[in-house]
């Protein structure tokens, strides 16, 4: 990150110069400066609202209740994790709380799973079929709620900030569905493909 922002900072002194606009430089910074500490504080507020919200959520069980709901499509989409093992229950809590938008609870719960299904890979250090989709299930994943962006959008000043919700919930879905395919796909080839003939995920 340290190399990014200092590459736009050169970029913009670069661009600045060329254009004879050095004097407009510095106050321009300064008032970009300013104005991200006023959306920073009154993101803070939107943000503890949301995270509150789902907080209670959490500790009413709805994390869980929505594990149990999602525990058969999960058996199905990893058959060959025993439906008792750790990985899979691990596996449900994160996907829920990605769901619900809990990014710091669902932390906790990928790191676990993938140790859990590291224990069940054929090669250790490379990453098996269930471990490649879990990966890209915790990166597209559906969100209900997604609080980040209800709050980017209340600090800046939105009428109606959850009013993205619908469009929210239908492209993380649809995000989600193709991430689920193409890494199906991808394992199906690359079982074609391999000399040992390892069974598809």
């Amino acid at each position: 990150m340290g190399v990014i922002w200092t590459v736009l900072v050169a970029a913009a002194v670069v661009a600045a110069a060329i254009n004879g606009r050095m004097a407009a430089l510095t106050p321009a910074a300064m008032e970009s400066a300013g104005k991200a500490v006023t959306l920073s504080i009154g993101l803070a507020g939107a943000m503890a609202l949301w995270l509150g919200v789902m907080r209670v959520a959490e500790e009413a069980g709805l994390v869980r209740v929505l594990a149990s709901a999602a525990r058969p499509l999960m058996r199905r989409l990893f058959p060959e994790v025993p439906p008792e093992h750790p990985a899979m229950g691990a596996m449900l809590m994160n996907l829920s709380a990605n769901v619900l938008g809990l990014g710091n609870a669902a932390t906790p719960f990928g790191v676990k799973a993938m140790q859990a299904l590291e224990t069940l890979n054929p090669r250790p250090g490379t990453a098996s079929d269930a471990q490649a989709l879990f990966c890209a299930m915790n990166t597209a994943s559906v969100q209900l709620v997604p609080a980040s962006v209800i709050a980017l959008r209340a600090a800046a000043g939105s009428r109606a900030p959850a009013e993205i919700l619908g469009a929210t919930l239908l492209a993380s879905a649809c995000g989600a569905t193709v991430a689920i395919v193409v890494t199906k796909l991808l394992a199906r080839a690359a079982a074609a493909a391999s000399p040992a003939g390892a069974d598809p995920c």
